[in-house]
């Protein structure tokens, strides 16, 4: 679940045990194996996680070493077209590349990133799957590079400076939590895109985007793209499943976790093997203290009930303290290395620490609504052709919390990311407006919301020691639902509606005509006055980076009355109590990393 490797062309780095220790250190997670090492002259390759994994390989007298992290799960099509045996992911991987070089990338189904030294020219190879399930950032100076799965590796070699610019501050404040693809926030430091490969060598760094969302005729039938959805669906699903015993399922009532738990049951009965075990998420008094939205119409317990008899699982509910997930904001962002989603990632760390104490890997049903049109801004007028990100359609709140010498211009940052975004997007001529305008909402979403719950999934559990599965990111599906018209992805005029239909002879009625609810959060009130406390906290010190940055009043006040906010921080879950831990995070962020504004 990690790894690292620093390259220098000018300087022997085994006299650096230092150092190597030190990015070493940052990778050790809970209940995890040691890492494994691989010190040359030139490189320096670590892996953390995998047991009985070796990093040098001899292919036909060639030497590579490899560190990879993620699994690949078309597996035996590749055994067979390499005319390999080993089932260990790492050696799958380096023989494709020895066999096909860059044209690996092509070849491989899975959620990975690894990195691939070759002994004979000096060279390397690294590359990020086509979702990017599988973080990866790198530092490039003059003669060498630096690369980790997450920055605190990055951050413990001395040659980098902990320095933000206006760049990395526009991140932070205007777009947080979420992430311009491939910004890495610290100044020089990168981040590999989803779908893409970079090869270094001494002469330099080339960049190569081997995946992308491409507009393609979408040549199905209604029936046939019903059929074809659900395989997919089920195929992403049962590969990664494949082999594995030590599997539970998220399952939160929703249609998304209900369909992989459904299939999952179903998968195992037709193996012969046990029922299968499920786990839920809730928070002390929420039923007492939760408010029916638009968004968020209804609670998740009764559908989970349902969900349990179907399937006959053996359920374990979850129960959060207040302030715990409150407290548990500072571990959150020592498992992303950024300030994120608040509790929405410190309930999802809890909640992976709580499953990992009897279960390795989980099934979760992340990723849907993206792929499928799940979000009200996909079908809200209004908002389906804003000129803006439509998780976050207004700066409001951010300019009354940001103080105003910060930013010349409020909105000409954001404004240009999604002028970039859009104008990347693949389209056919024959599109409609409308299918026209899907597709770059179907972009934004990818390449910027989905990233921001994806990077959560992965580091929230990784730090739990837990591996979460999400079937819905098998890239097949991303491609086939990208050229699916809308007409189709909403059938029936539902939200998800190609989806639903998809399964409706699988999941209870309920279940499939239950309107879209996200995650659960806290409305709890405890949780807001705990996270004022820390801020309060946070601010009785005056080198606190937040008098720096933002208005201290106008967040007291709004924390005396969160009805104040109308209008979100970010999505639709981040509210008053969330921008308070936002910040909060983002006061321990500065302090943990010692980070300064050039």
């Amino acid at each position: 679940m990690g790894i690292a490797g620093w390259i220098d062309y000018n300087y022997d780095l085994r006299t650096e045990e230092k150092i190597i220790g030190k990015m070493v250190e940052q990778l050790k997670k809970p209940g995890l194996a040691e890492s494994t090492k691989y010190i040359g002259i030139n490189v320096v390759f670590v892996e953390q996680g995998r047991t009985q994994n070796k990093m040098l390989h001899t292919i036909n007298n060639k030497e590579y070493i490899i560190a990879f992290d993620g699994e690949i799960f078309n597996k035996k099509e590749l055994k067979e077209e390499l005319n390999i045996t080993t089932d260990n992911d790492a050696e799958i991987a380096v023989n494709a590349f020895h066999v096909w070089q860059e044209e690996c990338a092509d070849k491989l189904n899975g959620v990975f990133s690894f990195a691939v030294w070759q002994e004979e020219n000096k060279k390397l190879f690294f590359i990020r799957d086509r979702i990017g399930v599988k973080p990866l950032f790198y530092y490039p100076y003059n003669g060498g590079i630096v690369f980790g799965s997450e920055l605190k590796v990055l951050l413990a070699h001395p040659g980098i400076k902990h320095v933000i610019n206006k760049e990395g501050l526009s991140e932070l404040l205007l777009l947080g939590p979420g992430r311009t693809e491939g910004c890495g926030v610290i100044k020089g430091i990168a981040e590999v895109l989803p779908g893409e490969f970079i090869n270094y060598e001494e002469s330099g760094i080339s960049k190569h985007k081997y995946w992308d969302l491409i507009a393609k005729e979408h040549e199905d039938n209604l029936n046939e793209t019903i059929e074809h959805t659900r395989f997919l669906v089920k195929d992403a699903l049962e590969r990664q499943l494949e082999g594995k015993t030590s599997v539970c399922s998220m399952l939160s009532g929703g249609l998304d976790s209900s369909i992989m738990a459904k299939l999952m049951s179903d998968y195992y009965k037709s193996q012969g093997k046990r029922q299968i075990v499920t786990y839920s998420v809730d928070y002390v008094d929420n039923e007492k203290y939760f408010e029916k939205s638009s968004f968020q119409p209804n609670q998740d317990n009764e559908f989970i009930d349902i969900m349990i008899k179907n399937i006959n699982s053996v359920h374990n509910k979850v129960v959060i303290d207040n302030e715990k997930l409150a407290f548990s904001l500072y571990e959150a962002v020592d498992a992303r290395d950024l300030p994120g989603m608040a509790d929405i990632d410190s309930s999802l760390l809890l909640f992976a620490r709580e499953i990992a104490k009897d279960y390795k890997v989980a099934v979760s049903g992340e990723c849907s609504d993206e792929i499928f049109l799940g979000y009200p801004w996909y079908h809200n007028e209004e908002i389906l052709y804003k000129e803006c990100f439509p998780w976050a359609p207004t700066n409001e709140l951010r300019k009354e919390i940001i103080k105003e010498n910060v930013f010349d211009d409020f909105e000409e940052y954001s404004n240009e990311k999604y002028i970039e975004t859009i104008n990347e997007t693949s389209k056919l001529e024959t599109d409609s407006k409308k299918d026209a305008r899907m597709r770059e909402m179907f972009r934004l979403n990818f390449y910027w919301f989905m990233q921001t719950l994806v990077d959560r999934g992965d580091r929230m559990a990784s730090s739990s020691g837990l591996d979460i599965k999400m079937p819905f990111c098998d890239y097949r599906i991303v491609e086939y639902a990208y050229n699916v018209p809308f007409e189709y992805k909403a059938l029936n005029g539902r939200e998800k509606g190609l989806l639903r239909e998809a399964v409706k002879d699988i999941l209870p009625d309920e279940i499939v005509n239950r309107k879209k609810s996200p995650y659960p959060k806290t409305h709890n009130p405890e949780y807001l006055k705990a996270v004022t406390t820390m801020f309060n906290n946070a601010i009785g010190s005056k080198n606190s980076i937040l008098y720096e940055l933002i208005n201290i009043e106008k967040v007291l006040e709004i924390a005396g009355n969160p009805n104040l906010v109308t209008k979100p921080w970010y999505g639709q879950l981040m509210r008053a109590p969330q921008m308070i831990a936002y910040l909060v995070q983002l006061d321990y962020w500065f302090n943990k990393y010692n980070v300064n504004i050039e």
